[in-house]
């Protein structure tokens, strides 16, 4: 207690600052805890986000594994098919192996548009075929070919005494090529590349049965065979199982070409006619196609007017256990998403001339209306009707929303071969720049025309 008038009641001159520094000492003290444990928290905040971008991370580069050995090799259990079914690999193995026939030989199979993967060869074996010491007329070599999983899209499986059991396919079989880096058909593989070599329908018309095609399709083998032979390389019709019709009112083949399976990302729908995007095809394809066995639910299918074939066969809901398919489409989609369109070689076209075709395309041609850059299709719903784009309307009927699609136009030189739009009807791509300046009268000059051409063959 203070008395007033005492001199040692009095506080000492130093006292007050004494407490002011303990006191500031004090808030300091406070505030260096707090800013510890602020930045305590931010930096468990950042290793928290850092350890996410790890999953992610790892886990894209996981799916991207996968997805690229489900793509390569996975058949989806479809071997029961191709093989058990349809005993196709009996016509791979030939008499001479326990099968029926002449059996597959290496030539044979490249004539057909099979591809082999030469990564997937031994050295010995290299060298042998360099040095002229393997038969490619001899059936035995495209069965150890198979051993190997060097022809692509097509798995053999083989019993303990190493004859050939059974025979499946995989995505790969359409949807890749090689470089011929070591002949015509042997090379590196591309991934995502149209085979447009492929002849579908010759390879299906060499199964001893196909009793399981004539019984679903309601027509004897002899029609069966014919449609098949009127396909030709390139080509396939996946509608087929769906409507039962084999050829165009013009008696042309109901068949479409392969298209590519790269630079989709972006890309809202798969397919010519638009029927999903590209997990729904996935799923169609491993399933309905494929004939792999998995779960696949479109209940479009049931329209019997339009899919008689599909109607009566259940495949708007089909169910398998167990289910084969389901559990590898994210990372099928995932892969085949990653897979960029290859940019064309050096020299393959003229620069300048390019360059003018670009601005055409942009401008007074009005392509990029339609074909947006940078994936080349509309954002968004990118379906068109026949008569928007001048065309017949066969094809898009065949589909649920009767429309066609606007194809990605990057990597187009990859795949000329047989023609472009989904039947190959404009043999090329003047033919199709002509179309179009026809249909929307753009008065493109021939210089402008091959301009545009030019640029076309640069994307």
């Amino acid at each position: 207690m203070r008395i007033e008038g005492d001199p040692k009641s009095e506080p000492s001159p130093g006292s007050g600052f004494a407490v002011r520094r303990t006191l500031l000492s004090m808030i300091i003290l406070l505030a260096l805890m707090a800013t510890g444990l602020v930045y305590s928290s931010a930096r468990s905040s950042a290793q928290r986000e850092r350890g996410f971008d790890e999953q992610i991370g790892s886990n894209a580069q996981r799916m991207i594994e996968q997805g690229r050995q489900i793509f390569r090799y996975d058949t989806f259990g479809d071997e029961a098919f191709w093989g058990d079914t349809l005993k196709l690999h009996r016509a791979i193995e030939g008499t001479k192996f326990g099968g029926v026939g002449a059996g597959v030989n290496p030539k044979t199979a490249l004539t057909v548009g099979l591809k082999v993967d030469m990564d997937a060869l031994p050295a010995a074996l290299v060298q042998q075929i360099k040095l002229g010491k393997i038969n490619l007329d001899d059936p035995a070599i495209t069965l150890a070919l198979l051993k190997l999983n060097a022809v692509i899209g097509v798995q053999g499986q083989f019993n303990q005494d190493g004859s050939l059991k059974s025979v499946g396919i995989n995505c790969a079989l359409c949807h890749s090529t090689v470089d011929n880096a070591f002949a015509p058909g042997i090379g590196h593989r591309l991934d995502g590349w149209a085979n447009r070599d492929l002849n579908v329908g010759a390879i299906v018309a060499l199964a001893p049965d196909l009793s399981a095609v004539t019984n679903l399709l309601g027509v004897d083998e002899a029609t069966v065979k014919t449609v098949l032979a009127g396909w030709g390389p390139g080509r396939f019709d996946a509608e087929l199982f769906l409507d039962g019709k084999g050829f165009r009112p013009d008696g042309k083949t109901a068949a479409t070409l392969i298209p590519p399976a790269f630079g989709l990302a972006g890309v809202n729908l798969h397919t010519w006619t638009g029927w999903g995007g590209v997990s729904h095809w996935n799923a169609f394809v491993a399933n309905l196609e494929m004939h792999g066995k998995g779960t696949f639910y479109d209940p479009r299918l049931n329209d019997a007017n339009k899919f008689p074939v599909a109607a009566r066969s259940g495949f708007g809901n089909v169910r398998n256990n167990p289910d084969l398919v389901s559990e590898k489409l994210p990372a099928l989609q995932f892969y085949q998403l990653a897979i960029p369109a290859p940019k064309p070689p050096a020299g393959s076209f003229d620069v300048p001339a390019a360059e003018r075709g670009k601005a055409l395309f942009d401008g007074k041609a009005d392509c990029a209306q339609c074909h947006v850059p940078p994936t080349f299709t509309e954002p968004g719903w990118n379906m068109h009707t026949p008569a928007e784009i001048g065309i017949s309307d066969f094809q898009a009927k065949r589909s649920p929303d009767e429309r066609y699609r606007t194809s990605p136009l990057k990597g187009l030189w990859t795949h000329q071969t047989g023609g472009f739009y989904h039947d190959g009807r404009f043999a090329t791509l003047l033919d199709v720049v002509n179309h179009y300046n026809n249909f929307k009268q753009s008065n493109l000059s021939e210089r402008e025309k091959r301009d545009l051409v030019e640029y076309l063959k640069s994307l």
